[in-house]
């Protein structure tokens, strides 16, 4: 039976990295660690990772690589909140000397809605995408060894027809990236040969799929990212569906945004019970930190059917006016799959290393600096 404080738990860990104290930080990174490349030789081999996920997103999806915003307008709705929670906002100020009103620009969080509206813009046509090499600051989060202000990602959108939004394309399409992720993997190795040396096994050669509540079912009395740590533990690499959606427990398995990825569609698994959501997270077991690590979160956009439903839920039917929210009320942008995969958690992954400092340079609490030279882990600065 599930108590209060269970209960509890698992409200609290709808949102938010999971270590919200220096304490447990810590406790949780290895004591053990040493890098398998300086920092030099990290670079290069980020590099090559780099070009060659690029390279081949491209190819395997049909994208083509484009400019994208630092900051955007507030006005125009296209800024990410990240989940529905509004607890996660963006950096704001004015600027445009001159302007008798200055234009309220806000530092991006992610590009996620801007892609979609940009794919009109480039005119892409079904079938045809767009890769960006995005930056952006999230100054809402804990900072702690994989979560930082400074966010860098590709963020890729992709035109699809109607008859396109089923599960079957949503896999296809999440297993195509996979496979992009793992042969980045396999380069670095035969290149940097120091990265096979350590205690680690191979990177898994199969992504796993589960539903959100296939995992409720499996672990029903733990927290979603306890949930998450005992199915990597057994499956180093998967892919959870219908994030979003309030699964038996009365929970979502995590908080989502209402504005962009589709969770309220009906779907069916396998064995036929009916489940819902059209997104879903990449997740992988780092051996190096020995904890669950987050690569990508996509999945297959809202309709101007299922964006009315999601901001109903979410209490945020005001968001409609925004040109946005308009644009997919009145058919003025294309049915689209996308996603963003986080470059620095990537190459923190395939590069063995266990702090995001180590493959990126950002700011740092004095208190964590002096936990990750305790514990042999040098960060960037």
């Amino acid at each position: 039976m599930t108590d209060t404080r269970d209960t509890a738990d698992k409200r609290a860990d709808l949102a938010g990295p999971g270590i919200g104290t220096y304490e447990e930080v810590e406790r949780v990174l290895p004591s053990d660690y040493r890098a398998l490349l300086p920092p030099l030789q990290r670079m290069e081999a980020l590099y090559a990772a780099k070009e060659y996920i690029e390279k081949n997103l491209s190819r395997v999806l049909n994208l083509t690589m484009v400019q994208v915003p630092l900051i955007v307008d507030e006005e125009s709705g296209v800024n990410d909140y990240l989940d529905r929670d509004g607890s996660r906002t963006p950096i704001q100020f004015p600027c445009g000397l001159g302007l008798k009103e200055p234009i309220q620009a806000q530092v991006v969080q992610a590009a996620t809605k801007w892609k979609r509206m940009a794919l009109a813009q480039f005119g892409c046509e079904v079938g045809e995408g767009i890769l960006t090499d995005m930056r952006a600051v999230r100054k809402d989060y804990f900072l702690d060894h994989d979560h930082s202000a400074y966010v860098d990602q590709w963020d890729w959108e992709l035109v699809m027809t109607s008859e396109q939004r089923t599960l079957q394309f949503l896999t296809d399409v999440v297993q195509r990236i996979w496979g992009v992720i793992r042969g980045a993997g396999e380069l670095v190795n035969e290149q940097y040969p120091a990265l096979t040396n350590g205690p680690y096994p191979p990177f898994p050669e199969r992504l796993e799929f589960f539903h959100a509540e296939d995992i409720l079912d499996m672990y029903p009395d733990l927290p979603r990212k306890q949930r998450e740590t005992r199915l990597l533990q057994e499956h180093p690499a998967v892919f959870i569906y219908g994030i979003g959606w309030p699964l038996a427990d009365g929970y979502p398995h995590e908080m989502r945004a209402a504005d962009y990825d589709d969770w309220v569609t009906e779907t069916m698994s396998a064995d036929g019970r009916p489940m819902h959501g059209l997104n879903g997270d990449i997740l992988v077991w780092n051996p190096v930190t020995r904890r669950r690590h987050e690569l990508s979160s996509m999945g297959i956009r809202v309709t101007k059917e299922t964006l009315r439903t999601q901001l109903e839920m979410s209490n945020q039917l005001d968001f409609l006016k925004l040109p946005y929210h308009q644009a997919i009320l009145q058919d003025r942008i294309p049915l689209s799959i996308g996603g963003g995969i986080g470059q620095a958690r990537t190459f923190m992954y395939l590069l063995r290393t266990a702090h995001l400092g180590e493959v990126t340079v950002t700011v740092w609490p004095k208190v964590l600096k002096e936990i990750c030279a305790r514990k042999n882990i040098h960060v960037l600065e």
